[in-house]
């Protein structure tokens, strides 16, 4: 048989506030389990889902990551091309294709009118070649690009590109070489 203490004063007053029996420790604690549950599956699901978009970030930023390695090899190919197509020997070999002479020394008219210096013409070669449209250059190559494709030939002597009409070379007649890399 067990029996209560009595109490006394202030402590026999706040028991008289609080409800009897032992109900009230289970009923205070549920919700409080309930709600450390929750936060903990919240949590945890927060968590995952923020694990699956880093990780799909993550995914995106290699393939972007390859595609601009892809495209910065592309612009260095294509920079390459420019420089061989624009180097001094392959526009001569261009120019001589399409007709082109080199030319005489050049005049300049002053301000006031007047001619500076003795203009000359360009020397003429005895057997000019005939200045095609490049539609007719591509069907005559064969359908391949007459603009220079095939690898530039060393530059005549500045004496003799002046006097001699240009002769057609092995490689302007067979056909070019691919780009590596396309």
């Amino acid at each position: 048989m067990s029996r209560k203490p009595e109490l006394k004063g202030r402590a026999a007053r706040l028991a008289q506030l609080l409800p009897p029996g032992g109900a009230r420790g289970q009923a205070a604690r549920a919700p409080f389990v309930l709600l450390v549950v929750v936060l903990l599956g919240g949590g945890l699901i927060g968590l995952l889902v923020l694990n699956s978009a880093l990780s799909e970030g993550s995914f995106q930023l290699d393939d972007l990551k390859q595609r601009t390695k892809e495209l910065t090899d592309e612009e260095q190919a294509l920079q390459r091309d420019i420089d061989a197509y624009s180097a001094p020997r392959a526009l001569q070999r261009r120019a001589r294709e399409l007709g082109m002479v080199p030319g005489g020394d050049p005049a300049f008219l002053a301000p006031d009118g007047t001619v500076k210096g003795s203009p000359s013409p360009a020397p003429t070669a005895a057997s000019a070649p005939l200045v095609l449209a490049p539609e007719a250059l591509t069907a005559a190559t064969g359908g391949a690009s007459a603009a220079g494709t095939e690898p530039p030939d060393p530059a005549p002597t500045p004496g003799t590109a002046a006097t001699t009409a240009p002769t057609p070379t092995p490689a302007a007649t067979t056909t070019p070489t691919p780009t590596p890399g396309r």
